[in-house]
């Protein structure tokens, strides 16, 4: 996959969060027209936040999302944003979720970030930016 780099006023990005999250107790519910309800609402709410969906997975007991964000949406803000309207939403359409289930999702999430640079590489280009030949004429 390419890196696609974000460009806004006064910044540039580069941001991709694996966000994970289950229904409670682990239950399976999100099958069948539940599940591509459940899909399509992601979609729709990620598109409304300018938030690039690059993967999507609705398994049965849990949710896999790898997202483009902007700087200023945490992976908590990204979470709680799509646990809520779905929440919200799929209960409304879905009485079964309701009766079974004291609120759809669980409180916790997982969520990782995710990059074209791995963490020892820029422990590295940090760690040695003082033996840069322009560096070392200043004498730090």
């Amino acid at each position: 996959m390419a890196r696609e780099v974000q460009v806004s006023a006064g910044a540039a990005y580069d941001l991709g969060y694996h966000v994970v999250w289950c229904p409670k107790y682990r239950r399976p519910v999100l099958t069948g027209v539940i599940a591509a309800r459940c899909d399509e609402l992601i979609r729709a709410k990620c598109a409304e936040h300018d938030w690039q969906v690059l993967a999507l997975e609705v398994l049965p007991d849990r949710v896999h999302l790898f997202v483009k964000a902007h700087p200023v949406d945490s992976p908590a803000h990204v979470a709680n944003q799509l646990k809520g309207y779905t929440s919200r939403v799929l209960r409304t359409e879905f009485a079964a979720l309701k009766s079974r289930l004291p609120t759809l999702w669980s409180r916790s999430y997982f969520a990782a970030t995710v990059g074209a640079v791995s963490a020892a590489t820029v422990r590295q280009y940090i760690d040695t930016q003082y033996e840069r030949p322009w560096r070392k004429e200043r004498g730090r």
